[in-house]
Formats: C-alpha cells, structure tokens, sequence
C-alpha cells in the first residue's frame, strides 16, 4: 500500500509539472511592481468572490491561534495573532486512508478569492482524493497581528516581523496542527503557490522537508534577485511582447520616453503633460506618468492573454490614432484604449493593502 502511494506521488508530481499553464484562473504578481500596478492586479482580483462568505460551504473558515515571532526569544516574540485558513475535506478520503494534503501557500493578498480562482487543487482534489487547506499570509487579509496594515508597516519594530521567513514558518506551524486535527499522521502535503507563493511553496520545501513532501511553484521567480538575474530580464520580455504585436507601436512607446522628459524639463511642461494625459490632479513629476504608463505597458505585458489580449488593445489605440498624430496623441490614445474613456486617469493611487505590503516585503519602503 505504501509503495503504491508512493508511486501515486510520483505521477502526481510529473502531472503537477505538466499541468502549470491551468493551474491559475486570476492574476498573480511579480517581485517588482509599483504600486500602480499592485492596484490594477487587485482590481483583476476583485472578479472574483469578495469574501469567505460567498464561497460553497465545502469551504470552510478557521483561525490558529499563531505565534508571533518564530526566530527569538524576547518578550514580544510570545504574542500570538489570528492566522486564517480555509478547509475542504469535500474529497478526502480521511485519515486512514494516508490520502494527501494539499496545502496553497497565501500570498500577498487575502485568500477571500484563492479557494474559487486556484483551479489546480479543486480539479486534482478528486482523483487524490486529497483536503484542501487555503492559508493566508500574516499581514493580509484577516491574518493581521496588528490593527491595520498602515500602521504595520509605518511601525519598525511591528514591521520587522512582516517576512517571508516567518511566513512560511506560520505555514509549518500552521499544518503540523491540522495534521494533528484530521489525525492525519501519514498523509503526505504538496505545497503549492505562484508567483511570490510559489517562491514560498519552494523554500518550504528546501527548509521544511520533513512536512512537505513536494511543491509546486507555479510562476515563481526564485531567482529574480540582485546579482543573480539581470534586473532587466522582465522589462526584455515586456518589450518583445509589445515588438511582436506591433513594432510601429513599439518604437512609438520607446521615442515616447525622451519626448516626455524633454517637455517636462520647459517651462510648464508639466502643466502641458497633464493637460495632455487628462491626469486628475497636476503631475509634480515626469517620473508619475512615465510610472503610469510603465504600469500600464508591465500589466497589459503580463496577463496578455486570450480573448482580450490588452498588448493588442494598447497597440490598437496607438496605431489606430489619426494619421499625423503626435507621438504623445498616439501614447494618449493608448491609454484611452485600454482604460477607456474617462473625465481624468489618476497617476496617483492609492495604494491598496497589497500595494502597501508588498513595498515593503520588496525593499521599497
């Protein structure tokens, strides 16, 4: 029986491998974003269940009581927090069965939407016979051991606890008690996430053998770090996606950028640019446009994907602009296209709780 489990797992994990591209129905992020764009993903996200309790109830909500601080040992690394997971034993074949777990590391966003938008657990859950666990990471969503998520990161000694090490630490702790819950001694756990979960889903892999059997980390950019990728690896693959769509709309993007600082530098230039962009309040910088439409280009770039492919919508309105149009009309219209047509476009959001975390778990606060 064992030897046949095991040799379960071992397609399980050449299927894991193959099945990547249906893993993820919503969008997930990258390690470098503005927050203009974490904005835009959390828009995309909103399509989906606005909370836990719009979900069937197969699904249901818990809270471990977590700890703080996994690493030291001073007084404040004794509190406690309210960490969120989801369950579903709709599949499991129960505790004698040795069936798996499979367990979705959270990311950097609540997991109101992950149990409906991750399509990989729910499909598999069946044929493993597999529980579902959903857990959120610490600082998103409910999961928060301080008030709000502003103060979190404003405070240096609350934010210090804000880190992937400790979250994927919440994450052992966290399933070593739903073991123990579901006396689920010998079923063994595939950890999986994308993007920065994937990132998380491999180090809990590498740091935590002895829980998780496996991982999946779908879309996850280990390597994506200072020194060790060219930091200009993504921007290379926005720019291709843009020069196979259309390269006049891609020369056009890229005479943009000295045409916009050039105009910025004169005197009311700034003023002309946000007349120009219909930007809601008056750019005090070139950086917020060319911010803006980095964001733009990066996003529509990133999730170009059937039936809307946006790259071709943008390129659609920059191409499409009337003949003789100024470089800064055609980029305009770029934006008109993808966004649509509104009274003012902000250049200046604010940023949501993901935008205000992830700044700070990416080195940017």
């Amino acid at each position: 029986m064992k030897m046949n489990k095991l040799f379960l797992f071992q397609w399980l994990l050449l299927l894991i491998f193959t099945k990547t591209s249906l893993i993820f129905s919503k969008p997930h992020k990258i390690p470098r974003l503005t927050p203009l764009i974490e904005n835009i993903i959390q828009d995309h996200s909103n399509t989906f269940s606005s909370s836990t309790n719009d979900l069937p109830k197969e699904f249901e909500t818990y809270y471990y009581k977590q700890t703080l601080d996994h690493f030291n040992y001073g007084p404040k690394s004794y509190s406690t927090f309210k960490q969120r997971y989801i369950i579903s034993s709709k599949y499991w074949g129960g505790s004698n069965s040795s069936s798996p777990i499979f367990a979705y590391l959270g990311a950097e966003s609540s997991i109101d939407r992950d149990p409906l938008g991750v399509g990989f657990l729910t499909d598999f859950a069946p044929q493993f016979k597999a529980l579902l666990v959903y857990m959120e990471h610490r600082y998103y969503g409910e999961s928060t051991p301080f008030k709000t998520m502003e103060e979190a990161v404003n405070d240096e000694d609350t934010r210090g606890y804000f880190n992937s090490a400790q979250a994927i630490a919440d994450y052992a702790e966290l399933l070593l008690h739903i073991k123990e819950k579901y006396s689920a001694k010998n079923s063994p756990i595939i950890v999986i996430g994308g993007s920065y979960g994937g990132m998380l889903a491999s180090w809990f892999r590498m740091k935590y053998p002895h829980i998780a059997l496996g991982a999946l980390a779908s879309s996850a950019p280990i390597l994506y770090f200072d020194n060790i990728t060219p930091q200009n690896g993504y921007y290379s693959v926005v720019s291709r996606d843009f020069k196979e769509a259309s390269k006049s709309c891609y020369h056009t993007i890229r005479k943009s950028w000295a045409i916009i600082d050039k105009i910025a530098s004169r005197k009311s230039g700034l003023s002309y640019l946000s007349r120009k962009f219909k930007t809601c309040s008056k750019l005090n910088d070139p950086f917020e446009l060319k911010d803006y439409l980095d964001s733009m280009y990066s996003v529509v770039a990133q999730y170009n994907s059937p039936p809307s492919y946006p790259v071709t919508i943008v390129c659609g309105g920059i191409d499409g602009a009337p003949e003789g149009s100024h470089i800064l009309d055609r980029i305009f219209a770029g934006i008109v296209a993808y966004r649509g047509t509104s009274s003012c476009y902000n250049m200046n959001p604010k940023p949501s709780e993901t935008g205000l975390g992830w700044r700070w778990q990416t080195c940017r606060w």
